[in-house]
This record gives structure tokens, sequence and C-alpha cells, in this order.
């Protein structure tokens, strides 16, 4: 990302006039805080076309309309169920909101070492456990494309009478094709924030934040927004919205299905190499994987079957998601390889895998291009064995830590910086998030435990960032 793809998503006329779009609030140009005129015009098209009642233009990123949406639909106090797999700004809206979260794992897919789904019985026993709670807030589809039976986890958070928000920052294409899965609005969610940015051709920061609810406080919403936004907001941001959604509604459907030819195209070229295992719908099978990890006890089939999507679950078709385990080598490595040798830069890449977000400004000449390097790689490697060493814990294998002190309460304290290996026990004063994907594995307040310790220091051996942790491995604490 950005999902213009260093420009080639926008016409050569708008990049020439790139510039001229840099006012401010003029006579005629309207207001983001008080839209009345073509601001108001262009959010009421994006409302239409993405099915929404209301949709707001964002210029500070989906987080910001996480912030504003938990903000309006919570009080002090008040409780809201979280998946474990959200976005360190889930964490970050409760903390402003004064709320204290109940969390509850996602799925789990031991092969990719990911998270899947959440299955609604689990959101329902957590409701039924937890009646007091006010909200849902779910991540779908998560960074690797997986998305959760939404129309089953709507019916059931409303039957309980809470309000759905649902962070679909890797959504915001899902509406254009009918092919790909239903998008969190059309499926009943009260509240969805979109990264435009991401997978549709908007500028960085560029994002929507849609309402379709009649249990929702638009006023609330609005109030937070003007609060959290920028008063100077680029024109050019909102201008790229009103642009991505005139692309989508006019050519979206044919767009995405040309994508999607390419994305399919290169994910059946890339299995029959042998050395990726690219994340498919369907479960893997004995022969996708190298027989010398089952032989050698790194797998079992039992758990090779077991570990593979588990209930009513799609995949976003769009993106890309390569298993390198058979290659010996982590997906950090290959993503530095693929950056190094072959000039082509990957969304992300984790410890087993690399995540390419493909998008409508992605040509074949783009897929050819990766493919060829693949290839090449699987090539120079085939003397090589993968490595045992790799098999390591993974985040979502980690317990939720406990909340030594409350998320509203971590600002008001004073912190230290110790060795990381000295801090367990500790509660944690601010994040500590592998970046990318931004799921974080310590939250302010949380405390700090041995086995998520080991993790941090096996990420950093093998190659991956950490935020929260400075290059002499120092990591703030509460006193």
């Amino acid at each position: 990302m950005p999902g213009h793809k260093m420009g080639k998503g926008f016409s050569s006329e708008f990049i020439e006039n790139l510039v001229k779009f840099d006012i401010t609030e003029i006579p005629g140009t309207d207001n983001l805080h008080f839209p009345c005129g073509i601001i108001k015009e262009a959010e009421d098209l994006a409302a239409k076309a993405f099915g929404s009642e209301k949709t707001y233009f964002l210029v500070n990123g989906s987080s910001c309309g996480i912030h504003a949406s938990i903000m309006s639909v919570l009080m002090p106090g008040d409780k809201i169920l979280v998946t474990r797999d959200c976005h360190r700004s889930v964490i970050g809206g409760m903390m402003m909101a004064g709320a204290n979260p109940v969390y509850i794992n996602t799925e789990f897919d031991s092969f990719f070492g990911i998270p899947t789904i959440l299955k609604h019985e689990i959101l329902e026993k957590a409701l039924k456990d937890n009646p007091d709670v006010k909200a849902v807030i779910i991540t779908r589809p998560n960074y690797y494309g997986i998305c959760s039976d939404i129309e089953q986890i709507a019916k059931t958070t409303h039957s309980h009478g809470k309000i759905l928000i649902v962070d679909e920052a890797h959504g915001a294409h899902l509406k254009f094709n009918k092919t790909l899965p239903v998008s969190a609005i059309e499926a009943g969610a009260d509240i969805c924030i979109q990264s435009a940015h991401k997978t549709l051709p908007a500028f960085t920061q560029g994002a929507y934040l849609h309402v379709k609810s009649n249990i929702v406080d638009i006023e609330r919403i609005e109030f937070y927004l003007r609060l959290l936004q920028t008063t100077s907001p680029s024109y050019i941001i909102m201008a790229s919205l009103d642009i991505a959604r005139e692309v989508m509604e006019c050519f979206g459907e044919k767009l995405l299905e040309d994508l999607t030819e390419n994305t399919e195209w290169i994910r059946d070229a890339v299995d029959k190499l042998g050395s990726f295992v690219p994340l498919k719908e369907d479960t893997i099978e004995e022969k996708q994987i190298d027989s010398s990890l089952i032989k050698r006890g790194s797998f079992t089939k039992k758990g090779l079957v077991e570990g593979r999507l588990m209930g009513k679950g799609l995949l976003d078709k769009t993106r890309l998601v390569l298993n390198t385990r058979n290659l010996g080598k982590t997906g950090y490595r290959v993503s530095q390889i693929l950056r190094e040798k072959f000039r082509i830069q990957v969304e992300m890449a984790d410890m087993f895998n690399i995540v390419c977000i493909c998008t409508i400004s992605d040509s074949r000449k783009d897929f050819d291009s990766l493919y060829r390097a693949l290839n090449k790689l699987s090539v120079d490697n085939e003397s090589q064995v993968p490595d045992d060493n790799i098999i390591i814990q993974t985040i979502n294998e980690l317990p939720i830590p406990k909340q030594g002190v409350s998320l509203c309460d971590v600002g008001k304290c004073r912190g230290k910086s110790v060795i990381l290996k000295e801090s367990i026990g500790k509660a944690s004063r601010d994040f500590i998030v592998p970046y990318p994907p931004g799921i974080p594995v310590i939250c302010p307040g949380e405390i700090i435990m041995e086995e998520t310790v080991d993790y941090i220091y096996k990420v950093i051996e093998w190659g991956g960032t950490i935020n929260g942790i400075d290059k002499n491995f120092f990591v703030d604490i509460i006193e």
C-alpha cells in the first residue's frame, strides 16, 4: 500500500493538477467538520456507493475513525468485547474512552501461524458471560484477508442488544465485486471503518467511517470526529477519497474481476513451485507440505487438518499470502531478499509468511515480475533444507496477559525503562507491537510474561521489528 501503487491508480490529469487541490476552507470549498457543500455531496455519494446511511471522510486514517467510534459508543467504565487480534488503535480508543476490554480469541491456523476467524459460538458465550458489555469490535478482514462470518456475528451481537463495530481497514474494496466476501455494512454492522488508502486508489491517511444503524448516536460520532480530526484537513486526501469512490462505483466490478484473475493465477503458479504454500480456502493437502517437516515432527498430519480454517469463513481473493516454511526461510528473510535482489516490496512479513496487498492498480506485468522473482528464489534454494529452528511459538499461542493497571489509569502513572528480560512480572507502560501487522503482544497496563519476552526475542532474532522496545532492548514499565 497505498493502493494507488505509486500513482498508477490515478489519472494523469489528477496527478498533473495535484497541487491545485491543496487548498483550505474558503468560500465554496466547504468544511469537513460542518459539511454542507461539496464535502457533504461527496460523503453522500460515498454513502450511496458503499450502502451506508452516513459516510464520513477521514483524513487521519482508520485509526481516527476507530477512536471516534469507540468513544461515541462507550462511557468511562463501560466494557467492550474485543478480539485479541485487534489493531493498536482499538486499544488507544478504549484508553481515551476510559473503557475496559473483555478479550476473546479468534481461531488459529497452526501451519500458517496466523489468526483466522471469530466463531460466533465463542462470541455467543462471551456475550452471555459478560451481559454488561456495551459493544463488540472485531477486525475483519484481518491482515491475511481472512473474513469471519460477519452476517452471523451481526445477528449474534444484535440478539444481545449490543452495538457491532467492525475494523474493516483491509476491506474497502469488498462491496464492489459479488465474488468477494460481503462487506460489513451490507451484512449488518452498525459502524464500519475502512482504510481506503490500503486497497483503493486513495492517498495515505484517507479512510471512510460508515454508519448504518438505529442504535448508534450519530451526533456523538460527529462530535468526536470534530474533536479528533485535524482542523486543517487535506483536500488532496479528500479528493482522492472521492475519486476512489467514483472509480469503484463505475468500474470496480470489472477491475476487481481482472485483479482476482491475476491473484488466482499467481497462487496456482507459485503453488506448483513447491517452495511456497499459498493461503487458500481449501484444506492444505499432505502433498503441499515438504515431507521432511512431517518426518522430523515439526507438524503432524492430524495437526495439519485440525489447524486449518475452522467454521464458516471466507478469504479475500485479492490478498496474496505465501507461506515460506518449505523454503527453509522466514518470511522476514524472503521479504528482505525480494527487496534487495529484485526491487520488490511486499506489504508485510512475519515469521512464516509474506503478505502482498494486491489492488486494482497492479497490472499483470507486476504479477509476472513477482512470479519470476519467486521462481528464481525457489530454484536457487533447491539444495537447502527447511530449518526447524524457525518453528517457534506464535502470537496467538501466547496467553492473554493480565491487566495490572487499567487502561484509563496508565497515562497517570510514572514509568521507567528497564531491560526487557527484567520486565517480567511488571506492568507495561506502552504498547509492545510487532509492526506490521500492528497486533499488540502487550498493551499498556498489562503484565509482561516470560512467554511474551521469549517470543519478542525470537521475533527480533529472526529479523522482525517490534515497536515499543528500543535498540538496546529497553522497555517502559510502570513504577
